[in-house]
């Protein structure tokens, strides 16, 4: 087993899944967001997979290593649901989005532990902005050299993991005319957002060391890349997701994600350059994503040519069915047309808080979306 810090990958020989969500701890009757995390995690003392986040209002569940997606459903909703009787008998609540409607970053407390103390003390504004929420899916690989190239064909695909997980239209009680307001707040960090395009595994691992010798980072978890290798896992990371609202919706990202790595692990396998676009055009994509959604225009080439995020991602979906076929996840990925075509989750917010002109509405329903589903 890898060291901590250390760069060596930790080869998946298998496709397998790993998937994190965090999500908001709220007051079961204000819906202002507490800091309960410390006395929800007294109960799961003896399961590692229920975990402190940075703030002390939110509180992260990992799976274990699934081999498919009906695992990583079955697993989240059993640790979910585990989770949620705690919460309830301290009159608390969980909601799944990437940002709290109403509350202030302000008023949120740091996780009193030396990592998190830690980052306060170093980067100060930007940790205590990060009052947000996301869904990383990990999918195992079996080098870090095709790590390294499936990252840089996923970068592609940027805007549509954004588009059909966009779920984060308030901040601080406005409407920020964003579909992700999550992820313009995590950019503020200072090694998040897009990752450079790397030429092999040996740039990555110069990268960490020189990070690392210069005490920058302690390892890869303080890489906030949109996507990265992660050695230690040896996973292909997705971390562009907003938490999006029900287990379902999780269920369908992380197929759109294990089937993506395994298409482009085969074109690496076959010797096939894997898909890229100009780093200026991704930057444009995602910000397009970011503030549209799913009725962004995307560019699809070098030339500028463009077409609606709507139609690729169904052309996306259409390709990737014979592999979901393969991996057993059909419904899953498919179930993601219905975003596409239906209400993506950012508008349900929108209307919710058009029709009830109450903030407080957002989140009730959003609490009851989440409990309904376990």
């Amino acid at each position: 087993m890898p060291r901590p810090g250390s760069t060596y990958f930790h080869s998946s020989p298998e496709p397998t899944i790993g998937v994190e969500i965090e999500l908001f701890i709220v007051d079961k009757s204000s819906y202002d967001l507490v800091s309960g995390a410390p006395g929800i995690l007294d109960s799961f003392k003896d399961d590692p997979r229920v975990k402190p986040e940075l703030l002390e209002s939110i509180i992260e569940i990992n799976t274990d290593i699934c081999h498919n997606v009906k695992d990583v459903r079955d697993d989240l909703k059993g640790r979910l649901a585990k989770v949620l009787d705690v919460v309830e008998a301290a009159d608390m609540s969980l909601i799944s989005c990437g940002t709290h409607p109403f509350a202030h970053w302000s008023d949120a407390r740091v996780t009193r532990n030396e990592r998190y103390q830690g980052f306060l003390q170093r980067m100060q504004f930007p940790v205590r902005r990060l009052l947000i929420t996301g869904q990383h899916v990990h999918i195992g690989v079996e080098s870090g050299e095709k790590a390294v190239a499936i990252v840089n064909g996923l970068l592609r695909y940027i805007p549509h993991f954004i588009g059909l997980s966009a779920n984060s239209p308030f901040w601080e009680g406005l409407v920020t005319g964003l579909t992700s307001t999550r992820m313009k707040v995590f950019e503020a960090m200072p090694t998040a957002g897009l990752p450079p395009r790397l030429t092999n595994y040996s740039e990555f691992q110069r990268f960490l060391r020189t990070l690392q010798r210069a005490n920058a980072i302690e390892s890869i978890r303080e890489v906030w890349w949109d996507l990265r290798p992660h050695p230690g896992f040896g996973t292909v990371e997705i971390r562009a997701f907003d938490a999006v609202p029900t287990i379902d919706d999780m269920a369908a990202l992380t197929a759109l994600s294990h089937c993506l790595v395994v298409a482009l692990s085969e074109l690496y396998d076959n010797g096939q350059q894997l898909p890229v676009l100009s780093e200026w055009v991704v930057r444009e994509n995602k910000w397009r994503a970011v503030r549209y959604g799913l009725d962004a225009d995307i560019i699809i080439d070098d030339e500028g040519n463009q077409a609606t995020l709507r139609s690729s991602v169904l052309e996306v979906l259409e390709r990737l069915g014979p592999y979901a076929e393969r991996l057993g996840c059909t419904d899953d990925l498919f179930a993601l047309e219905e975003v596409v075509n239906g209400h993506p989750h950012y508008r349900t917010q929108l209307q919710i808080y058009e029709d009830s002109g109450d903030l407080a509405a957002v989140v009730k329903r959003t609490v009851e979306t989440l409990k309904n589903c376990c």
